[in-house]
């Protein structure tokens, strides 16, 4: 019998696809939201009791249909109005198709739809990477709230009204044509990376990482290079990805620690996937124009993985290639990047100067890896009172458990 961890991996693993898939068949985003969610229920009673199938994103998709016809039919009879009986109708010709067993690797893929629709010009980026947070990534309203530090009920009125412009202004479910595509390309490049992040370091729970995003987002990235071929950003994404994502079986251990860059087994190391990222590097590198921050980081990521060890790394080149990356896409986050690469070169006492005066200007206020890099510069610095108090603020900031315990063994090992 399989336990309800399992089940609510499951649910975690195959809810973008799912919501994606529901939101073509039902044309809308809180209507398939919803049936989604009574097909979890279903499948929390059924699979609890019995075998999980062997294709759970089919079957949640069968099931979340029928509930959304359903829910059409219970508004048309509730309200007898003509527009949902019509809707009803239409559904009704819609659940005709088979849903695929796998979702088809072309480019009208859902998930890719999706993610056009989320990035449509007129949101605002915040709305846009919101709903990518929601819809896409599966995170809570309380988690997409925390990410953007606004209240739920403020990013919930957000969503809802993007929800309704979707709906109210037609703006269509689809990949659009190509003249279409450069406007929302920022943005769409801006998302994928965003599920990437959340598969490679959670947001919060249990467990670092979240494999199956980290693999959704460079499977997307793959379609996206397939669609709009020989763009610089959209290789440099890609490579930046696989680059990331080849260290994962050394990132934690059996027991679900974290392993720093310092302390990981190289040899874990997907190679095959590294050579494919340098390659794209290079490939990226050969587009004319100004430089892309992809590009830059995917870069910065390929200096991690040639280096034979973490005290054989490059870093005055790495320090060198974020100044970089701040003088064509400056921001506080790669401020504090450029920072802890700083340290490997110039020490931890000037890296820690940087912090505080990036600290100063309340940039990163409520970003939790402000306090946690501060932290390890005043560990190296053995200024241990100080150290301690930063990992304190450093914990307090995170939903992460694995951070939690990696901020506690640093406590313990100050003395």
């Amino acid at each position: 019998m399989i336990s309800l961890a399992d089940i609510d991996k499951i649910f975690r693993d195959e809810a973008g696809r799912a919501l994606a898939t529901l939101i073509r068949l039902v044309g809308d985003f809180d209507l398939a939201e919803d049936a989604l969610q009574d097909a979890f229920a279903v499948a929390l009673e059924r699979w609890s009791a019995g075998e999980v199938p062997d294709n759970p994103r089919a079957w949640l998709v069968n099931v979340g249909r029928n509930k959304a016809t359903d829910r059409v039919r219970r508004q048309a009879v509730f309200r007898g109005k003509q527009q949902a009986l019509v809707h009803e109708l239409e559904l009704e010709l819609e659940l005709n198709a088979q849903a695929p067993a796998e979702p088809p690797a072309m480019l009208d893929d859902d998930m890719l739809r999706l993610i056009f629709t989320c990035c449509h010009p007129a949101f605002a980026a915040e709305v846009q990477v919101a709903l990518t947070l929601r819809t896409v990534c599966g995170l809570s309203m309380a988690q997409v709230a925390r990410a953007f530090l606004v209240g739920e009920d403020a990013m919930a009125q957000r969503l809802v009204r993007a929800k309704q412009k979707i709906r109210l202004a037609g703006i269509p479910y689809e990949v659009p044509e190509h003249a279409a595509l450069a406007p929302r390309l920022n943005g769409v490049l801006a998302v994928i990376y965003l599920v990437f992040t959340e598969g490679y370091v959670a947001t919060s729970g249990a467990d670092l990482m979240r494999p199956d995003l980290a693999v959704e987002a460079i499977r997307l990235g793959r379609l996206l290079d397939r669609l709009m071929p020989d763009r610089a950003a959209i290789k440099g994404l890609l490579a930046l990805m696989l680059l990331h994502d080849a260290r994962r079986a050394g990132r934690e251990t059996a027991a679900g620690d974290i392993v720093l860059l310092e302390e990981q087994d190289r040899s874990l190391w997907d190679r095959a996937q590294i050579e494919q990222g340098l390659r794209l590097v290079d490939d990226a590198l050969r587009v004319p124009g100004r430089p892309q921050p992809y590009v830059v980081q995917a870069a910065i990521a390929a200096l991690h993985a040639r280096a034979p060890s973490y005290e054989q790394t490059d870093w005055p080149q790495i320090a060198g290639l974020y100044e970089v990356l701040l003088r064509i896409n400056p921001s506080p986050v790669i401020e504090l990047n450029h920072a802890a690469a700083v340290s490997m070169v110039d020490g931890p006492a000037r890296a820690l100067d940087l912090v505080d005066a990036i600290a100063a200007r309340g940039g990163l206020d409520g970003y939790e890896l402000l306090p946690a890099v501060r932290a390890d510069l005043l560990r190296r610095l053995e200024r241990k009172e100080e150290a301690r108090e930063a990992y304190r603020v450093a914990t307090e900031a995170t939903q992460l458990e694995p951070l939690r315990r990696l901020y506690a063994r640093r406590v313990r090992e100050l003395g």
